[in-house]
């Protein structure tokens, strides 16, 4: 149950959040500048439960220039974050599109990269990937982004109920997987 404290606190961080929207609608870049702080892991951890992680660097950028492109047309300060989200979404798909043009992720590149250190951990996230998509954001943005369940909740639109729930049913998942 989300106590009153978190409900001003959130409340007052959206008030905050339709001040920057507005001020970054009219091209202030730092207002700009501090929505991508606030945001950038919850678009992070939205792509990175969709495509490789090496890819998802450049797609967090990707989607705010998009954004900062687009911002105008944003009807509703109250919108942003599910607006965000779905800029991400659909760009993670535009990856897919894309990526038939693509040469595949060979073995010298993943040498090069680092990846057969971490190879547990890529195999960890490939297997989250394959779970169903709300599964697959909350875990990435708790397991991977380090968010709590309330910052999942905020960012997200989702109520923390809805945040603890999909949390405990993909660690299900995840585990049968394991």
């Amino acid at each position: 149950m989300i106590t009153l404290v978190q409900a001003q606190l959130s409340n007052d961080r959206g008030d905050e959040d339709e001040g920057l929207i507005a001020a970054a609608a009219q091209g202030d870049r730092k207002a700009f500048g501090e929505l991508y702080s606030r945001y950038a892991r919850m678009v992070h951890g939205i792509l990175l439960a969709r495509v490789r992680p090496d890819d998802a660097e450049d797609l967090v950028q990707d989607v705010f220039i998009s954004a900062m492109r687009q911002l105008r047309v944003l009807r509703t300060a109250g919108a942003f974050r599910g607006w965000l989200a779905a800029i991400a979404r659909n760009r993670a798909i535009d990856y897919f599109r894309d990526s038939k043009q693509r040469a595949d992720f060979d073995e010298r590149t993943a040498r090069e990269h680092g990846v057969a250190a971490n190879q547990a951990a890529y195999d960890v996230l490939e297997l989250i990937q394959k779970l169903p998509e709300a599964y697959r954001e909350t875990l990435v943005l708790r397991l991977v982004e380090g968010m709590t369940g309330p910052e999942i909740a905020a960012r997200t639109g989702l109520t923390p109920e809805s945040v603890r729930v999909n949390l405990c049913r993909g660690m299900k998942m995840l585990r049968e997987l394991l």
